[in-house]
């Protein structure tokens, strides 16, 4: 194959877009992305524009929407419709999956579909997510959506899919249920595959967060697991934020200047987090009641100390659950000399497993730092306010883990 070609894919359950962007930062095209949360289909529409602004040079319209001196539909403006019409907005499902091929089909105009990437929403998988459930999630209806994801390969035939989700799916249903089923059904649609267990932290990222990270191919092409070499960030969590300014909790404007500039070796510009913008948007914390701010003073300083703060050791006036015998983590600070801890989607209920590394700053994580931990670069703008962007972030792939995976894959369609 011509190595100037442009491969192709659709990104299905695409979220927020980590793992498209990914693909688009090693040249990838994508053809269609299809989520069905409303606030994420308008974050990718507005990553869109920002890509295709860049692309003709006109950035500095993409930074006035940042400034809020136009509007969302200003800028939208901006962009050609068959564009931003790339985010299908709707929920995948036997009711609509027809639909949504229509919608693609248009899209293609005779173009071939390279890869599809995606996967399912983790919860029905995840190992938190069946404690919390009576049924251990097996009533879930998002237990199949790996059917309708294995209707889309046979409907589209790319030579190469990459299928991501929670380490908990090894273990969900009886006996590796859902893992049997899932390989199987990839061999049926005519794909060899193979699955690891990727940490994102050898992607570069500043967080250990491990994912099943299934990759098949077309029988044909004779490929195997491709190997990903590992490389660790350069720094720790403290050079992810030094250069944030300072925040009280329910503090944040609309957009900030930097502290100061940085060596271009510095983690933050070598990883293209900080990629050519001289100010933040979305550097805003959420406010706290005293209780919890007198619980993350306890459990910073006991963090310091090198101890980690139990729910059972806090004193009585502080305690609202009267289970004392699990979860007794309910509270995390963040190591600044180390990585960060797995970042999920329920930081968008509260930020007590998040918490800042410093009794200068007591208070959890901003939406800016959260997106910074999940590598996304600092011109990312996550609509729907501050719940909705809590959400998407601790949803979706780090684009640095995804740049590496589309990289890879990449070498894998040319060979």
């Amino acid at each position: 194959m011509d190595k100037k070609i442009k491969f192709t894919y659709i990104d299905l359950f695409a979220g927020a877009g980590g793992l498209s962007e990914g693909f688009v930062r090693a040249d990838f095209t994508p053809i269609a992305h299809v989520e069905m949360e409303g606030n994420a289909c308008f974050t990718l529409k507005t990553r869109i524009a920002y890509h295709y602004l860049c692309k003709i040079k006109k950035d500095s319209i993409y930074d006035s929407y940042l400034k809020k001196e136009i509007n969302r539909e200003q800028l939208y403006e901006t962009i050609p419709n068959e564009i931003l019409n790339s985010v299908i907005n709707e929920t995948i499902s036997e009711n609509s999956i027809k639909n949504i091929f229509n919608q693609i089909d248009k899209k293609l105009e005779n173009k071939n579909v390279d890869l599809i990437i995606g996967g399912p929403p983790c919860q029905a998988y995840s190992v938190i997510g069946r404690s919390r459930d009576p049924n251990r999630m097996k009533n879930d209806e998002r237990n199949h959506l790996y059917k309708h994801y294995i209707e889309f390969l046979k409907k589209y035939n790319p030579s190469i899919f990459v299928f991501e989700n929670v380490r908990g799916l090894l273990s969900a249903g009886k006996e590796q249920e859902y893992l049997r089923l899932m390989q199987a059904g990839f061999k049926d649609a005519g794909y060899e595959s193979d699955f690891k267990i990727l940490n994102a932290v050898n992607f570069g990222v500043m967080q250990n967060r491990q994912r099943v990270i299934f990759i098949g191919w077309k029988k044909k092409l004779k490929l195997s697991y491709p190997e990903f070499s590992e490389n660790k960030p350069n720094g720790v969590l403290k050079d992810l934020l030094e250069d944030l300014p300072r925040l009280k909790p329910g503090e944040g404007e609309f957009f900030y200047n930097y502290k100061f500039d940085l060596l271009e070796n510095h983690y933050l510009r070598q990883k293209h987090i900080r990629n050519g913008k001289n100010f933040i948007t979305q550097h805003k914390a959420r406010p706290h009641n005293e209780r919890d701010l007198e619980i993350y003073k306890i459990a910073i300083e006991k963090f310091e100390n090198k101890e980690t703060l139990k729910y059972n050791d806090l004193p009585k006036r502080l305690k609202t659950h009267k289970n004392e015998n699990i979860f007794l983590d309910r509270f995390k600070v963040l190591d600044k000399n180390g990585y960060s801890h797995t970042l999920v989607a329920h930081i968008y209920k509260d930020g007590h497993h998040y918490i800042y590394p410093s009794l200068n700053q007591i208070r959890s994580i901003s939406i800016r730092e959260a997106a910074r931990i999940q590598s996304f670069p600092d011109d990312y703008f996550f609509e729907g306010g501050q719940c909705a962007a809590f959400k998407q972030i601790g949803n979706a792939v780090p684009p640095l883990m995804a740049e590496g995976i589309a990289k890879e894959i990449k070498k894998m369609l040319i060979s």
